[in-house]
């Protein structure tokens, strides 16, 4: 096999898909901080899926087309870093796949090569040890061996031995990754894609690996799903349903949750049930919400319930579409991104025109960002991703829309919060982006969660369960319980220049214990201005802001 054809670049393509798409939770497992939010496993498959997707729907029989085909999916599905770098790499792979006829393991590595080049472009202070290194190194190694290993099935062989390698160093080259006793989760994934690419040449069998034990009911969220309202012109069940099971029933057991996954399957499709026997995550499409909950109580209670139509919300998508049509563009607009009821209600009670529901396990993809922003209809608009991991993928979008995107770095609920608070509309874009970007600076930000893993960070010894707290990406307190962890790690963020302390409590705490620390706050600083408001959040307790 030294020539692959059109069918054996598709089939291998999709082999590299499928291997990540069972690896998933294990390269989620892999993520440094053993925080409940992992996701660089879900985020990378995402981006695949869609590429596969467009792949698909390609009519052209040549690779350079496919391959291209291929690119634009990833990059259109992109999520969080990892998906955007991956797309970057496919972007640069299929531009070299493009200039050749045939696909041979010479023009193979120099698609590699290429797609690293474009890769580390896109990232403005790379860092060594991660997905970059990978694809760099193993780049490097298959152009030194194309020549010899003419045959794929020895090539694959030689450079994912080379990757392994590479991927066992890189905890030397991250501190923060030996620390956590794991190596890079993006580098991990890139060689899920190609053992995948490997095992359907080779005709061998996909290997899920061993997912560490971890605390599932936290985790549930890392599948994201995507609501198309805008293709569903043949929708087969109009309802989107969703809840929680909380407070399960003491006779449930695990074969129990299985039983409920099988009963729902047979009454709908996009199915997830996820969780276990503290708390199960259900989301389903069906005709029959009505059986759905039926089934799920006698498992336990319902919390969270979602019931939308997807028919009338098609119906509205379609209408407003029409509408715009006629409607010229406003001069600004702004929009953000971010997770939790509340949250997203201050978002818009600070002139947000739209927001897009995203965050830790639920970063939207490029094509989410473009739709978000393209649907304000407005000449200049202003995005708040609110989250590092987002940042990247509305950089990329700002090429793609059809407004002027202007991206305010934002890296967390509080300083979105604050860039908000100085938004003019009336400004021209200079000015807001140095009243926005200012205000963000003068933000410290800490966050609440627990841990999902034993393992010691930042000099903390950690243990499954325990609550953490986090200020500058730094672990800096832990213990039992959520309020006094909270009130250590405000002690390290406040100072003599604090005037204000802002709490947002998430979907995991009672309003009576986050009054509770309120009250204790007010004892603890008395002459500084101590907010409390509800967020909503999913796997932080507690967003932090000092100012």
């Amino acid at each position: 096999m030294k020539v692959l054809t059109t069918t054996q670049l598709k089939d291998m393509l999709k082999g590299g898909a499928l291997n990540l798409e069972i690896n998933k939770a294990y390269v989620d497992s892999l993520n440094v901080f053993p925080v409940p939010d992992g996701d660089t496993g879900t985020n990378m498959n995402l981006t695949m899926q869609s590429s596969i997707k467009m792949m698909d729907d390609c009519s052209e029989d040549n690779i350079g087309d496919i391959s291209q085909a291929f690119a634009k999916g990833a990059l259109m599905g992109a999520r969080g870093n990892s998906g955007v770098i991956l797309s970057q790499i496919f972007k640069g792979f299929s531009a070299v796949l493009k200039e050749n006829k045939e696909l041979t393991t010479k023009v193979f590595a120099r698609a590699l090569k290429n797609g690293s080049h474009i890769a580390y472009d896109v990232v403005t202070s790379p860092k060594e040890g991660t997905i970059l290194t990978v694809i760099r190194l193993v780049s490097d190694y298959a152009l030194k061996v194309a020549g010899k290993k003419q045959t794929f099935i020895n090539f694959f062989e030689a450079i994912l031995a080379e990757g392994e390698k590479v991927l066992s160093k890189t905890p030397e080259m991250l501190p923060v990754l030996k620390k956590a006793g794991v190596v890079d989760a993006g580098g991990r994934g890139l060689l899920c894609i190609l053992y995948g690419m490997y095992n359907v040449l080779a005709g061998k069998e996909m290997v899920a690996e061993v997912v560490p034990e971890t605390d599932t009911a936290t985790n549930v969220a890392q599948e994201n799903i995507e609501h198309e309202f805008e293709n569903l012109d043949d929708i087969k069940y109009a309802y989107c349903t969703e809840f929680f099971i909380i407070n399960l029933f003491q006779k449930t057991t695990l074969s129990d949750i299985d039983k409920l996954r099988d009963k729902l399957q047979k009454i709908g499709d996009s199915l997830i049930v996820v969780g276990d026997l503290d708390f199960v995550k259900v989301h389903v499409h069906t005709n029959n919400p009505d059986k759905a909950l039926g089934y799920a109580l006698q498992l336990g209670e319902l919390g969270q319930l979602k019931i939308e139509n997807m028919l009338e919300q098609n119906r509205e998508i379609k209408r407003k579409k029409k509408e715009a049509e006629h409607i010229p563009p406003k001069p600004v607009g702004l929009v953000s991104i971010c997770t939790g009821e509340g949250i997203a209600t201050l978002f818009k009670e600070l002139r947000a025109d739209a927001i897009l529901e995203g965050g830790q396990t639920m970063n939207p993809s490029v094509d989410d960002i473009i739709k978000l922003v393209d649907g304000v209809n407005a000449e200049t608009v202003y995005i708040l991703p609110n989250n590092g991991n987002i940042v990247l993928a509305a950089e990329q979008a700002k090429e793609l829309t059809k407004a002027n995107l202007v991206v305010i770095a934002t890296k967390n609920i509080p300083q979105g919060i604050a860039a908000a608070m100085n938004f003019d509309p009336n400004a021209d874009v200079d000015t807001n982006l140095d009243r926005m970007t200012n205000a963000m600076a003068n933000v410290r930000s800490g966050q609440i969660t627990h841990a999902v893993r034993d393992t010691e960070m930042d000099g903390i010894e950690l243990h499954n369960g325990d609550i953490i707290g986090l200020y500058e990406k730094t672990i800096v307190a832990s213990g039992q319980d959520v309020n006094e962890v909270a009130k250590s790690v405000i002690e390290k963020m406040a100072d003599d220049d604090t005037a204000a302390i802002t709490i947002y409590y998430g979907a995991g705490l009672t309003e009576a214990v986050a009054r509770e620390l309120e009250e204790q706050l007010i004892d603890e600083y008395p002459f500084h201005d101590i907010i409390v408001c509800e967020g909503g959040q999913h796997h932080y307790f507690y967003f932090i802001s000092v100012e």
